[in-house]
């Protein structure tokens, strides 16, 4: 969270390493400006003794919370000053400094330490950045004339210390950076996207268990809509945040956050010199499009704009909202929604079958981006945009809904303010209407075309028994013929060393399901126990491709976003057995 003086919201625990000469000493009391908002005891102002000096920092501790800490405890504690101040100094601080640019040295207060208030917080908040505390009292009457910043006593023992660290000290650098050198106070949003990549930027979130990283995913899954420029100081702003950063950072590297933190600008204004002054012909409004896209399909297949690298994230997905349509005739849902700019909405719709038609209307005062997927039986996905007109109006049409096309999702954004960003900003309405059309309906006039002279209406009753009669042997024609080349294809030398064609329940007497029930049958009885070949795809070898699509689960089903096996050897399944086929002896 940002006030004015701001108080930044995150973080975590310092500590200290070779002692050098400095003006404070072990033991020394001071009394400290805190924000009543986040000490647990909503206190505006405490006590706090030295408890540790470092090379480059200071720790101070609440005098009423340690009182409280027996022996054991306190030694822990001290322990773990030791643990952060080592990380600290030879990891944090010149990594980050060397990226971002130093803090203000040696500030305020002529000193080059870095103070750290250790005090009892709410139980969410990790720690602040007051950047009151870089001004003399008599400009900000609660300022503790230091460069320090504040963390949550609570948390100092967990394994989240180290990133939550980095991620405060990224505000004390971002102040002196911005505010200080370039005279521009920097957009909250933005100050905290920065700070958030920080424990990533260290590799501490390469461990993903327990990590910062799991953290934020599991806080975007649930508000993935929460608006990344408004900032209310809750958890739930800092997880699409974050997910966003890391997509940035992907794709177009650290020195986008750099160069825009060294620039006069500030916010998507900052963001978009520094994509420029790189080469990249590409701004932030099309970067955070594709971020929806990716967030969504998250698959490379897609293009390498539309998924992430970091082996933590490659399974990401958004849970889009679902929309059923009816599986028979015309159905029509159409639904009412608000959002606020660059805020992620995805609608997925499933069901239905025929030409899926979907109109949007947003609201004419802000300007929408509406890209939409489709993903096919094979898996793929095709990604194409709602065409909005100047009163953001749009439609698409999809054909083979329900059959070559398992679902569509549509993914609208507000793309109007660039700058300004509120604590809380205005919602905007926007509507759509998904509607399913029957692409071929056996009306009469469509019989009459294709085999009647004449419409059945005015045909007599001879006439139609003797179309009948003509229909009838047609038909015995059509059967002999079939019955030919099916003799034809059974005396064909079929090769049980790779699959190519989809097979399924219902087939009969062919050759490719008797190689399927052979290579099922060398699996194992856990996965065909009749072990039955007989070239007849029925109930008993469905079981059987089922059970083996859920033993290979991460290679076969989770890929096309299913929970259980199918019985369809499609393509995923037939990729699974033909690279068992190519290992085996």
């Amino acid at each position: 969270m940002l006030r004015k003086f701001k108080i930044i919201f995150i973080g975590i625990v310092f500590l200290s390493l070779p002692s050098f000469i400095s003006a404070a000493f072990l033991g020394e009391k001071t009394n400290f400006h805190i924000d009543s908002t986040f000490d647990l005891s909503q206190r505006e102002e405490i006590s706090a003794t030295l408890q540790f000096i470092g090379s480059n920092l200071y720790l101070y501790t609440d005098d009423v919370w340690w009182k409280l800490l027996d022996s054991q405890e306190k030694s822990k504690i001290m322990q773990s000053f030791q643990n952060l101040n080592s990380e600290f100094y030879y990891k944090i601080y010149p990594t980050l400094t060397s990226i971002y640019g130093s803090e203000w040295k040696p500030g305020i207060d002529k000193d080059y330490h870095v103070t750290i208030l250790v005090h009892p917080m709410i139980e969410k908040a990790g720690g602040y950045f007051n950047n009151g505390d870089e001004y003399l009292k008599i400009q900000s009457p609660k300022s503790n004339e230091r460069e320090m910043v504040y963390l949550n006593a609570n948390y100092i023992d967990s394994s989240l210390a180290k990133s939550l660290l980095a991620h405060e000290f990224t505000h004390l650098i971002t102040f002196n950076q911005k505010e200080k050198i370039q005279g521009a106070e920097e957009e909250v949003w933005l100050n905290e996207a920065r700070a958030e990549y920080a424990s990533t930027l260290m590799g501490y979130d390469a461990e993903y268990e327990g990590s910062n990283l799991e953290k934020r995913v599991k806080t975007f899954l649930e508000n993935p809509s929460d608006s990344i420029t408004e900032w209310q100081g809750r958890e739930a702003d800092y997880g699409g945040l974050n997910l966003f950063t890391q997509y940035l950072v992907e794709q177009y590297g650290t020195v986008i956050l750099t160069d825009s933190l060294k620039s006069e600008e500030v916010g998507i204004k900052s963001l978009n010199y520094a994509l420029e002054k790189n080469g990249f012909d590409v701004d932030f409004s099309q970067v955070f499009t594709d971020w929806t896209i990716a967030i969504s399909a998250n698959d490379c297949s897609l293009g390498e704009k539309y998924c992430y690298k970091n082996k933590n994230l490659k399974n990401l997905r958004i849970m889009p909202l679902i929309n059923f349509l009816p599986l028979k005739g015309k159905s029509t849902l159409g639904v009412n929604q608000t959002t606020k700019n660059w805020s992620g909405n995805w609608f997925k719709f499933i069901g239905g079958k025929g030409i899926l038609k979907i109109e949007f209307i947003g609201n004419p005062e802000n300007l929408f981006k509406v890209p939409y997927l489709a993903k096919n039986i094979t898996g793929e996905y095709s990604l194409d945009f709602f065409e909005l007109n100047e009163y953001q109006r749009g439609e698409i049409s999809v054909p083979g809904f329900g059959s070559d096309i398992t679902f569509v999702t549509i993914i609208p954004t507000i793309q109007s303010k660039m700058s300004g960003f509120l604590s809380i900003e205005p919602s905007f309405p926007f509507f759509w209407e998904a509607s399913t059309i029957v692409e071929i309906e056996e009306t009469e006039e469509n019989l009459n075309s294709k085999y009647l002279e004449k419409p059945l209406s005015k045909m007599t009753k001879t006439e139609i028994l003797d179309k009948i009669s003509d229909m009838e042997e047609l038909i015995s024609q059509l059967k002999a013929q079939l019955v030919k080349i099916i003799a034809e294809e059974e005396t064909e030398e079929v090769s049980c060393e790779k699959f190519d064609k989809n097979l399924f329940y219902g087939l009969n007497n062919n050759s490719e399901v008797k190689c399927l029930q052979e290579f099922l049958k060398n699996q194992g009885k856990d996965i065909y126990p009749e072990e039955l070949v007989t070239g007849n795809f029925l109930t008993l070898t469905k079981a059987a491709v089922v059970r083996f699509q859920e033993k290979y689960k991460s290679e076969i089903l989770e890929p096309l976003e299913l929970e259980k096996g199918t019985g369809f050897v499609g393509k995923m399944t037939r990729a699974k057995i033909n690279d068992i086929l190519t290992r085996e002896p």
